[in-house]
């Protein structure tokens, strides 16, 4: 029997019957079949070509994987995305940046027949990945033909002081150091928004998803809105596939990103600390009273972001931000044409809401303004 042959029969077999009995005939027919290895790791680049064509991005592919199975086939996973991005067409920096974020790793040593378990458990999930939306790669500021070397060197110190604004235990120098990037963001934004204004064929909005992962990915997804709606972006957020996708300029989708990695992990911190007082007080800490801390935390947080967005748009802004606006509503409106509203759920801890609103007035990272 040819290589193609068991592969073929083992395919037939595992991904399109959902029976265990099926998918262990057809791991003991490849496990038998050391010559089919090939074939078979061919036929997964194949799998991961056709999630490309249905929207899919490999960050968006390894977070489903781990989601849904495990570490194991999230490695098999990132192993086939490398082999297959050596025959890709170049998609842009951000897609660069996820293939680079690809964590394979040695595999564990195991038998050759619960790799084939492995491997074909994950050709059903890939087999079966609906279509998303199509994302056009955006090209950061730093990264365009055009733009200034000076856009790469702020975003760098940016990074640096939220970092450092994370890592302290002081919060006179957080204060500081948050003060500081946000300034920084501020002017970053403006400069793009100002420099895509008098350019001939202004830079069109784009998009790009970031991750929701669980726990508590409600309260996180109304924390990425936030962050994303005060930055002159929207965001959707997609329950089922643990992301949000954020609409809107190349500069402010990094903002959006720098801010809103920066706010989760403060919120971390916080609410890491709010429990231990908690305890210290004779309570144990409960699922109920991290998810209010988060929607709290949230809430708040969104409530700062909208206030200092009202003070601090000039009146000779406007015709930009409106002109910016009506483009990121018009893409927004073209790429998901029907969306719902949602309400949080199982919010009712008094003691963990009231700890989260004030770790959020007292977040290391202030709100960044609503600037182009």
């Amino acid at each position: 029997m040819s290589t193609t042959s068991t592969v073929e029969r083992a395919l037939r077999s595992a991904l399109y019957d959902s029976a265990d009995a099926s998918l262990d005939a057809a791991a003991s027919l490849l496990a038998a079949d050391p010559g089919a290895d090939a074939e078979l790791a061919r036929r997964g680049e194949e799998f991961v070509a056709s999630a490309w064509r249905r929207g899919w991005q490999p960050a968006d592919v390894v977070r489903l994987v781990r989601r849904e199975l495990d570490g194991a086939h999230a490695r098999v996973v990132a192993s086939l995305i490398r082999v297959q991005a050596g025959h890709d067409r170049p998609r842009g920096h951000r897609w660069a940046a996820q293939l680079d974020e690809l964590t394979t790793g040695a595999p564990p040593r195991t038998d050759r027949f619960t790799h084939a378990t492995t491997v074909l458990e994950l050709y059903r999930l890939l087999l079966r990945l609906p279509d998303l939306e199509h994302l056009d790669d955006v090209q950061s500021p730093e990264k365009s033909a055009g733009a200034p070397k000076e856009a790469s060197r702020m975003l760098t110190r940016i990074r640096a002081l939220l970092a450092k604004a994370e890592a302290t235990g002081y919060p006179e120098e957080a204060e500081a150091l948050s003060a500081k990037a946000q300034e920084l963001m501020a002017r970053h934004s403006i400069d793009a928004a100002l420099l895509d204004s008098g350019a001939p064929s202004p830079d069109a909005p784009g998009a790009c998803r970031i991750g929701v992962e669980p726990p508590y990915e409600q309260a996180k997804a109304v924390l990425l809105d936030a962050v994303a709606d005060a930055n002159r972006c929207r965001a959707v957020w997609n329950e089922a596939y643990g992301f949000s996708t954020v609409v809107g300029f190349a500069a402010d989708l990094e903002i959006v990103e720098l801010l809103h990695t920066s706010l989760l992990v403060q919120a971390q911190t916080a609410m890491t600390r709010a429990e231990a007082a908690q305890r210290a007080g004779g309570r144990r800490r409960t699922k109920t009273f991290r998810q209010a801390f988060l929607a709290a935390y949230a809430h708040r947080v969104g409530t700062r972001l909208r206030a200092a967005a009202e003070t601090q748009v000039t009146d000779d802004l406007l015709p930009v931000l409106a002109s910016r606006e009506v483009a990121v509503t018009g893409r927004l409106d073209s790429m998901f044409p029907a969306t719902t509203t949602t309400r949080l759920r199982g919010v009712r801890d008094e003691a963990g809401w009231t700890e989260g609103a004030r770790a959020a007035d007292h977040a290391e990272v202030r709100p960044r303004p609503h600037l182009p």
